[in-house]
């Protein structure tokens, strides 16, 4: 579309609007942020079965993988650990009703802008402080991110701490921690002990930076220990369980992947018992389509995706170490599963080549490194460069399907131009409103193969 105005009246921006579609949002910006919020014409949705799927952008936590209670987690640390509420008996906790649908799918500052403001009467600036001296002296000790710390260091600046990242005390600490173990504790009494009363953060944006910076230490501290192999005693701790893992696969992602992929061909059928089982409600035995048809149609999208394999990117709000991290663990856990796979050897051994490194999958790789915290979900930004890395001009974003778990995800989707938006809820997202999608699937990956033969013509 060609304009001549470079400046727009409201009755001009007006009659604009009106060409660029039928259908709005309106995405709030961060506290900080002018202006206050953003308007975005969504793309026509998509209800009709298309003729060719190019590409599949997908989103990690919550859709690919299980990590949502990892942040959720780190979340309500955050404010446990700022409010002194450190037991269940005198916090119950994050409500799944009320906060879930404001802290997920976002970017972490409106997640714990949200907070920030909910909790705002409990919070206690003694133990906010103490808080924030420890997470910033934990990321200059253990910290793997670079851009994570470069971020903790301007926020010890426009914090009033400015002076702690040239203590002599907390130098001597990072250079011995090199060569033997350092207790963070007893250096962030030190920093407090010297720095404390500068601190400040009296206003809501300076709280809020302060309680990102507590959130992201629990998130990589925990994340570190997964790394190093001890993610078993950790879902013990915290999900109360060793059944369950804070980084798994959701259902049905490693069948659907090789699929799309054209690794399977016409041996998805050996997988399909496994898919419909997780199309299968806890009240009935029945399902909601024809399971035979369902069958013959899942082999030929084997076929189809083995001459035609499908472009896919995953795309995140998490940073690139985050992701790195999450998406490793999710890929050893697909190994594992494959190796129990009910197909030829030589199929087995090629999917155990494939899957051993994430890289191998996915064609784009986007996350929040790639872009602003400012310009994360819901804007469109990510998506729009996941459809730039894959190489799909504007006249096929009708061939791309895109999955989304969360109410920002969708709207993200929709608002890069992908009509075909399909939303894929679990426990923590059912109360989102997530009329954005096209589709709402709540078997998720396996009902959109099983259920709507993944939305390309029978």
């Amino acid at each position: 579309m060609q304009r001549k105005e470079k400046f727009l009246s409201a009755h001009q921006a007006g009659k604009l609007l009106s060409q660029l579609g039928n259908e709005f949002v309106v995405v709030k910006n961060p506290d900080y942020v002018h202006p206050e919020c953003e308007l975005y014409p969504l793309a026509p949705k998509i209800t009709s079965p298309i003729d060719r799927l190019s590409a599949v952008v997908m989103d990690m936590d919550g859709t690919t993988t299980t990590t949502e209670s990892l942040c959720l987690h780190s979340l309500e640390y955050m404010i446990r650990k700022i409010t002194g509420r450190m037991t269940k008996e005198s916090w119950l906790g994050l409500d799944r009703t009320v906060d879930y649908p404001h802290i997920i799918g976002n970017s972490t500052t409106r997640h714990v802008e949200y907070l920030i403001q909910t909790y705002w009467s409990w919070i206690n600036p003694e133990l906010l402080k103490q808080a924030y001296v420890h997470a910033a002296v934990w990321f200059m000790l253990k910290g793997q991110d670079k851009r994570r710390l470069e971020e903790v260091q301007n926020n010890l600046v426009n914090l009033g701490c400015k002076d702690m990242v040239n203590d002599e005390h907390l130098l001597r600490a990072i250079d011995l921690q090199r060569s033997q173990p350092v207790q963070v504790e007893d250096i962030a009494f030190t920093m407090l002990d010297h720095h404390g009363s500068k601190f400040h953060a009296n206003s809501f944006s300076e709280i809020v930076r302060a309680g990102i910076d507590i959130y992201y230490q629990r998130y990589h501290e925990i994340l570190s220990q997964i790394d190093a192999g001890d993610g078993k005693h950790l879902s013990s701790q915290i999900l109360g369980t060793t059944e369950a893992h804070l980084i798994e696969p959701m259902p049905g992602v490693g069948e659907f992947l090789a699929l799309i992929k054209g690794w399977l061909g016409e041996e998805i059928e050996a997988l399909f018992p496994a898919l419909l089982e997780r199309c299968r409600s806890a009240v009935a035995t029945t399902y909601p389509f024809d399971v035979d048809n369902a069958r013959r149609n899942l082999i030929r999208l084997g076929e189809l995706f083995q001459r035609q394999p499908v472009k896919v990117a995953v795309v995140t709000s998490s940073i690139l170490y985050e992701a790195r991290i999450v998406l490793s663990e999710v890929f050893r856990v697909l190994c594992r599963q494959i190796q129990y796979w009910p197909v030829r050897p030589q199929t087995r051994k090629l999917l155990l080549e494939k899957f051993a490194d994430y890289r191998n999958v996915y064609d784009g790789f986007v996350t929040a490194s790639d872009s602003s915290e400012i310009r994360l979900k819901p804007h469109r930004d990510l998506y729009s460069i996941a459809l730039h890395q894959l190489g799909i001009p504007k006249e096929k974003f009708g061939e791309v399907i895109g999955f989304e778990d969360s109410e920002s995800g969708t709207i993200a989707i929709r608002a890069a131009g992908i009509g075909l938006c399909v939303a894929v809820p679990f426990a923590d997202t059912q109360h989102h409103d997530l009329r954005a999608a096209t589709f709402v699937l709540k078997h998720g990956l396996p009902e959109a193969l099983l259920r709507h033969n993944l939305f390309v013509k029978e």
